[in-house]
């Protein structure tokens, strides 16, 4: 499927999205009791309830490549960079009994998801750390393939098995949703935990058959402007609302190498840091998780990431020439969806990193991230010196629980999806399980 055959199922799917919305907005003012109007969280529950995943466009457009327990690293890198896929769940093949795994729970099979940034990011640091141990005497020289090279030249971090990582940075418990559930689910999983995409799984077999991304739940909330209930929460100014970092920024300065820039970069949660002028302050880019590949893709950064600064690095970027962006500009949620592919030609470039005032109101944040296709925004004051950053899960816990009315429970699915996500309600707000 080209991205013109995309186009028209996008706009297929749209169109009965906006019926939906069009229902609900109907449906919104009254009750079987009257007219009354809901409140702004009853509202909101019914609209997310009523969206099945099913329906979302683009959950099918990704790859679903697995990894396994008994893989090593070297191996799981360079199959994720030959698929072009940005991660991988990880099956537990170990344990798996073929005879019995129709009836097992999908999350018995798989242990979490990892991917390809981390992977690469954890390398450079063991290696960083032999190099220091042998007083700098321990470094190989990069050829061509260099980093898969690297890694065959030191087995002790080539062959260390993807499970093995688990504890660094792989999502654990793994968090699922099944095609006959709603997009409530997929809100409330993103909401209450650090994950980027949430799996899709067929009931009937329990394999995966696409995800969610956080890109595409955003992309699914701007559907509904124009209702009250988003309205009321959208149309505040980000001022009013209180994020994870919003006095906070991790950050190299450009001067800095590309090093250091990676190794602040692994320790960020947010998967980006910004770039900034050491004299002016101001900020002049971003290096972002996404942008690892191009260590893969180009000896000459690994060899020269002591020396090659933090600034040269984000001006070696190039545009996609021969691409049409005018293709893709419509596509939303679609393209949202699949957009694990570990070459993501809709990214700003890293020398423009995506920015918004504390004036401007969550929707339009919301906005210039859909457009940008970006997972965050640079916060900036009036001498474009970044002061926070607001990320795609600050912005959809707006919309999560428990800004939700307690009162409306939505039967077993939202009981079910509470107890997947580890929470209770208590005195009409959400709390965790101890």
């Amino acid at each position: 499927m080209d991205l013109r055959d995309i186009e028209n199922v996008m706009k297929d799917s749209e169109s009965g999205m906006m019926e939906k919305k069009e229902t609900l907005i109907s449906n919104s003012n009254k009750t079987e009791h009257g007219n009354q109007d809901f409140d702004h969280g009853t509202a909101l529950q019914l609209f997310l309830d009523h969206i099945p995943i099913s329906s979302i466009p683009g959950i099918n457009n990704s790859s679903v490549l697995e990894l396994r327990t008994g893989d090593s690293v070297r191996d799981a890198i360079h199959m994720l960079y030959e698929k072009d896929v940005f991660g991988a769940p990880i099956a537990d093949v170990l344990d798996l009994d073929e005879s019995t795994s129709a009836t097992r729970r999908f999350s018995d099979n798989y242990i979490g998801f990892i991917d390809f940034a981390s992977m690469v990011l954890w390398c450079l640091e063991e290696l960083e750390m032999e190099e220091r141990h042998t007083n700098g005497n321990g470094g190989k020289e990069i050829k061509k393939n260099g980093f898969i090279t690297m890694l065959e030249q030191n087995p002790d971090i080539g062959q260390t098995k993807v499970s093995e990582l688990a504890k660094s940075f792989l999502w654990d418990p793994f968090f699922s949703v099944q095609l006959d559930e709603t997009l409530f689910h997929v809100l409330l999983l993103l909401s209450k935990h650090r994950v980027q995409v949430v799996p899709i799984i067929e009931r009937s077999n329990s394999n995966i058959t696409g995800f969610i991304t956080q890109n595409a739940v955003i992309q699914l909330l701007l559907k509904s402007s124009g209702l009250e209930w988003f309205d009321s929460i959208a149309n505040k100014a980000l001022s009013e609302i209180r994020f994870e970092n919003e006095e906070h920024v991790a950050c190299v300065y450009g001067d800095q190498s590309m090093a250091e820039a990676l190794q602040t970069l692994r320790e960020s949660q947010i998967g980006a840091i910004a770039v900034i002028n050491r004299g002016t302050k101001k900020l002049i880019g971003s290096i972002r998780r996404s942008d690892i590949h191009l260590i893969i893709e180009n000896d000459n950064l690994l060899r020269n990431r002591k020396h090659l600064s933090a600034e040269e690095f984000i001006h070696m970027e190039t545009d996609n020439e021969d691409f049409d962006r005018s293709i893709e500009q419509d596509l939303g949620a679609l393209l949202s969806s699949g957009t694990l592919c570990l070459r993501n030609r809709f990214l700003p470039r890293m020398d423009s990193p995506v920015t918004n005032k504390k004036t401007d109101t969550l929707k339009k944040v919301m906005k210039n991230i859909a457009e940008t296709k970006s997972s965050f925004s640079f916060l900036i004051d009036d001498m474009q010196q970044a002061t926070g950053v607001l990320t795609l899960r600050d912005i959809i816990i707006q919309f999560a629980p428990p800004c939700i009315d307690s009162s409306i429970h939505g039967g077993g699915f939202f009981e079910s999806a509470l107890q997947q996500t580890g929470c209770h309600v208590e005195k009409g707000t959400l709390a965790f399980n101890h």
